[in-house]
């Protein structure tokens, strides 16, 4: 007897955030160390007050261990009133492809209703334009595309699901 999904159907928001601008200053440090530059760590804590404005509160916020990513990550935490404990750090997210950023959002927990994602592009570009049947030619730095689903479970998603809530970065005044 086959099982039959009883989840009922509901509002799903998946935020696909790349990194803010990081450093390039010492050529001594590997890609996966670069930390924030001056820029990266004024733009990242603005864009967590441009979510926090919009009512935007994470169940959950998962992110690349690089340097940069993490350093995103945590601001927005901080911004978003998200417990840094709570930060969730992939290794998978460093190297992914958008076929595995894509399983990694299918293991969200059901009661995750917002869901951010910090990484790096091409695959954050990559990801938003495959579920939200966008055409974005790139995520800025600290950019932030947000997409609406109405799933029972996160394993549902699939391209061109998402509906586009907002796409939003540093230099978009409007």
């Amino acid at each position: 007897m086959r099982s039959v999904n009883t989840s009922p159907v509901e509002q799903r928001l998946l935020l696909i955030c790349r990194h803010a601008k990081s450093s390039w200053h010492d050529a001594t440090l590997g890609d996966f160390d670069r930390p924030l530059n001056k820029r990266g760590q004024r733009d990242a804590p603005e864009m967590g007050r441009r979510l926090l404005r919009r009512g935007i509160r994470p169940d959950l916020i998962m992110a690349s261990p690089a340097a940069r990513a993490k350093a995103t990550a945590v601001h927005y935490a901080t911004q978003l009133g998200y417990p840094l404990a709570r930060l969730q750090y992939n290794p998978i997210q460093y190297t992914a492809t958008v076929p595995q950023l894509l399983g990694l959002v299918h293991t969200a927990a059901t009661a995750v209703h917002t869901l951010l994602l910090v990484g790096h592009n091409p695959e954050s570009t990559a990801l938003a334009n495959m579920l939200g049947g966008l055409a974005i030619d790139n995520i800025p730095t600290s950019g932030i595309v947000a997409l609406e689903f109405a799933l029972a479970s996160w394993r549902e998603l699939t391209a061109g699901a998402g509906t586009l809530l907002f796409f939003d970065y540093p230099k978009n005044h409007g």
